[in-house]
């Protein structure tokens, strides 16, 4: 696993002290699933942008690169550059899509429109059956194509695999360069994960040794280097998953010189205050500071719509309560120069659109809210991982089920499932329809089993009856998905009888609700959050 070097710089480079495969970004939407299924393969991968220098890539002692795909073409003027020494650095590269028509460009073969574009399912044929790459996969594969240009092969190249339409696969194995037109990362290409796994183990020679306890066992390491004997954290603690097994690790570093502050900004769950400052302490053992600033939150809050404003102000706000927060402990025990943060991997690939041209998603409020002024310097100890992975840690690090089983919460809270200007009474209207889907969706036995379910208060009035009388009041939609990390979800198809109970106990239950609808959109196209 590796050691990541954490700066108060979200954007710097980490650094890992065992091997890895660099995937370089050139702004695919399947960018980070390549990133995923290397590491189900237990070897470590990092997506970096296409403009990464040779240091930086070398920094990670990278044992293969992949290029990755883009919606570009090669010749256009602007298509994302890379430094054509990656091609020369006597690693194993895997191009994919975009990838194999940069290596074709680059090494001066032609890239044009293809008289016949390839977008979604395509059968290849493989015509090279001692590829090393293609080694135990079968002569015909379904495959997943997404690309309007055609490469042809460089000199030395060698046809590998082949569409009806288009070349498939190229290699020049004296080079160490493989190529695929298609998409190996995705779940549509049926042997996608076994053409990955023999570029990583068999090409690479990847030892698949990244494991939670050795991850686990360094990053305490690291951890206690980087605070030393006497220094001082405070942990930004909401009582999910991410920040909780943060906290569990820095706290096995340093022990008590951590304190946890629990904020109440007002956007919390219903009598979430009461439930994490319980589990926290005695379930924990970690050292808790709980601070309600429910007013000032929302007071700052207050006729702002925008849901990128909501965000900044409430990552702007927290910083400054753990700033006050901090100056109280530094009184008290001695200086605090740390800030624990559970930002998790995919929490920066949407917030920020230095990894590759792809498009800033959303300010995540651990990422994009953060001021340059801030005076604590930031520890984040999960910021390589994805949410399943965090899980594992935190089993290994013997935290309770009830506690890594938890549903992720936005940072913002409530604030962006609150449509619209967030109010005292519009956010305890939520408060209360949110926790009778979370009960609803437990009674069924299916909480476990969805990766978020929850309520979401539109700004949407419409006309209703109820005991014979006219309402003219609010609608609240339901949203539940399936997801492995939050990267892409499906929205989950639940039990009518579930629906049917949620709605009919959130409008006679909650005051100020009279329609309930049901949101049935994946992501892409749409985001889990509503905001």
């Amino acid at each position: 696993m590796p050691t990541i070097e954490n700066t108060s710089s979200p954007s710097a480079p980490q650094r890992s002290a065992h091997q890895s495969i660099i995937i370089l970004d050139f702004g695919s939407q399947y960018t980070q699933l390549i990133a995923r299924r290397i590491r189900e393969l237990k070897v470590f991968s990092v997506v970096l942008p296409c403009t990464a220098s040779l240091a930086e890539i070398k920094a990670y002692s990278p044992v293969g690169i992949i290029l990755s795909g883009g919606p570009s073409s090669v010749y256009d003027a602007d298509a994302p550059p890379t430094d054509a020494k990656v091609l020369e650095q006597g690693l194993p590269v895997l191009g994919v899509c975009y990838g194999l028509q940069f290596i074709s460009h680059t090494l001066g073969a032609k890239v044009s429109p293809a008289p016949r574009r390839e977008y979604g399912h395509a059968e290849v044929t493989v015509k090279h059956s001692a590829s090393k790459l293609f080694a135990g996969l079968p002569e015909k594969m379904n495959v997943w194509m997404s690309h309007g240009d055609e490469a042809q092969m460089p000199a030395g190249f060698k046809m590998v695999a082949e569409s009806p339409n288009a070349l498939a696969a190229m290699e020049n194995e004296e080079r160490r360069i493989w190529a695929v037109q298609f998409h190996p990362e995705v779940h549509h290409t049926k042997h996608g994960a076994a053409l990955l796994k023999n570029f990583v183990l068999n090409i690479c020679g990847a030892r698949g040794d990244w494991t939670p306890a050795k991850f686990i066992e360094e990053k305490v390491a690291d951890i206690k280097k980087k605070v030393g004997d006497k220094g001082r954290a405070i942990c930004a603690l909401s009582g999910g998953v991410d920040s909780a097994v943060a906290a569990v690790l820095v706290h096995r570093a340093i022990g008590d010189r951590l304190t946890c502050i629990f904020v109440n900004n007002g956007v919390l769950r219903k009598d979430e205050f009461q439930k994490v400052q319980k589990n926290m302490r005695d379930k924990l053992g970690l050292k808790l500071d709980a601070v309600d600033v429910s007013a000032r939150f929302l007071s700052k809050l207050a006729g702002v719509t925008e849901p990128e404003k909501k965000r900044k102000i409430i990552g702007g706000e927290f910083i400054a309560v753990f700033d006050e927060e901090s100056e109280k402990i530094r009184k008290q025990y001695g200086d605090v120069e740390w800030l624990v943060q559970g930002t998790l991997y995919p929490d920066v690939i949407e917030s920020s659109s230095v990894r590759g041209p792809s498009q800033t998603i959303k300010t995540h409020h651990n990422v994009g809210g953060l001021p340059k002024d801030m005076k604590l310097k930031l520890i984040e100890p999960l910021r390589d991982l994805f949410k399943d992975e965090v899980r594992r840690i935190g089993k290994d690090l013997g935290m309770p089920d009830e506690v890594l089983q938890r549903q992720p919460f936005p940072g913002p809270g409530l604030a962006v499932r609150v449509l619209g200007e967030v109010t005292p009474e519009r956010v305890a209207m939520l408060q209360e329809a949110d926790a009778i889907v979370v009960n609803e969706i437990k009674a069924a036995g299916l909480y476990t089993q969805i990766w978020q379910s929850f309520a979401v208060l539109l700004p949407v009035m419409s006309v209703g009856v109820m005991g014979d009388q006219r309402t003219y009041a609010y609608t609240c939609a339901i949203r539940a998905v399936h997801s492995e990390d939050g990267m892409t979800a499906d929205w989950v198809d639940l039990p009518h009888e579930v629906l049917r109970k949620i709605s009919s106990r959130i409008v006679s239950e909650v005051r100020g609700i009279n329609r309930v609808v049901y949101d049935v959109t994946s992501k892409p196209p749409g985001t889990i959050e509503w905001e």
